[in-house]
């Protein structure tokens, strides 16, 4: 069987046993997961100073050049992805486990004699749902609003970030953008996070003109902003857009793969240079105003991860600076999600 090795490099000071066993907590998460649409653990084993992950190696490309490589791109074929998404997202959230970084580039097939077979990697921010989770982490743009507002969060994240996957496979566009041209400001981030905590996204003609309603619809329940009223991988895998035989089968590859080149192409989107860029953006301000960039883990070319010591204490001593400019939005938005639950 062939595999991949992925190298933890231990740059923190060991202050506690927790901070001891927080080390292994990869491999002990990957040794409780046995499934079709996962890589699969293979050994660890530990120097003195780094620790080695070795998983099954997948051969078959990432979803987004599968996308741009075919001939015909459908619906069913999006649905036929994000089902198998689910599955798997089914199984973690079963065994109490969060990915937490779930996003279109760690999606990929694991062969190339069998691209209808989909299996998540990057398990660097995972963890067991044994209690209330606060820290901040994941890829910006397909952040929840509860990480953003910086509120206790758990396996509901995970949805969110499969609805802008699947926005994405659908549109070729993410749902929440802004078009400065610094996207590494601390003003253009800052505009991202107040969207993504209202829900603000549209259905854009022409992009969204030839999908389903069906389509839509579970979008929108993936993107709920009430965690509490987004539904889960377990009911989505129900849906009928998912189980039944509704999804379109019309071609979508020329706009879908023309807004995909356009609006992913750039680094920042495509590149593992880092796993998580602004997600300590979500502390409190600091005396300029900025929110202020503490990452907590990197990734380099060679799939060697850091891991930073997070520094709890710090981070909920005072609210999220963006979420008292949309509460009342949030409020909105669960009060119509709830209505549309019972449709």
């Amino acid at each position: 069987m062939p595999f991949g090795c992925i190298g933890l490099r231990d740059e923190k000071n060991y202050n506690s046993l927790s901070d001891i066993t927080d080390k292994y907590e990869i491999g002990q998460l990957l040794r409780a997961v046995s499934h079709p649409n996962i890589l699969q653990l293979i050994d660890t084993f530990e120097t003195r100073k780094e620790f080695y992950i070795i998983q099954e190696l997948a051969t078959g490309g990432d979803v987004f050049d599968w996308i741009l490589d075919q001939g015909y791109y459908t619906e069913k074929d999006a649905s036929n992805v994000i089902r198998q998404v689910l599955e798997a997202l089914a199984y973690l959230h079963n065994l109490h486990i969060v990915h937490r970084n779930l996003k279109l580039e760690n999606l990929m097939y694991y062969n190339q004699n069998n691209r209808s077979k989909v299996v998540l990697r990057d398990f660097y921010l995972s963890r067991f749902e044994n209690g209330a989770i606060t820290e901040p982490c994941g890829t910006p743009e397909y952040l929840a609003p509860e990480v953003v507002a910086r509120q206790r969060y758990g396996r509901p994240v995970d949805c969110w970030a499969v609805g802008v996957i699947m926005f994405i496979l659908l549109s070729g566009n993410p749902p929440f953008y802004d078009d400065t041209d610094d996207e590494n400001s601390d003003s253009h981030n800052r505009r991202i996070f107040r969207k993504i905590l209202a829900g603000d996204y549209d259905f854009d003609s022409p992009y969204w003109d030839e999908i389903s309603p069906a389509a839509k619809k579970l979008v929108s329940r993936l993107m709920e902003v009430d965690q509490d009223q987004r539904i889960t991988a377990q009911e989505a895998l129900g849906h009928i857009w998912i189980s039944g035989n509704i999804a379109s089968e019309k071609n979508l590859k020329e706009g879908v793969c023309a807004q995909i080149e356009k609006n992913f192409a750039k680094a920042k989107w495509r590149k593992a240079i880092r796993v998580t860029t602004f997600m300590q953006r979500l502390r409190a301000t600091d005396v300029s105003g900025r929110l202020p960039v503490t990452p907590r883990s990197s990734m380099s070319v060679a799939h060697e991860v850091t891991i930073e010591t997070p520094r709890p204490a710090e981070r909920l001593q005072t609210p999220c600076p963006l979420e008292e400019e949309v509460q009342e939005q949030q409020q909105k938005s669960k009060s119509e999600g709830a209505a549309e639950k019972t449709e």
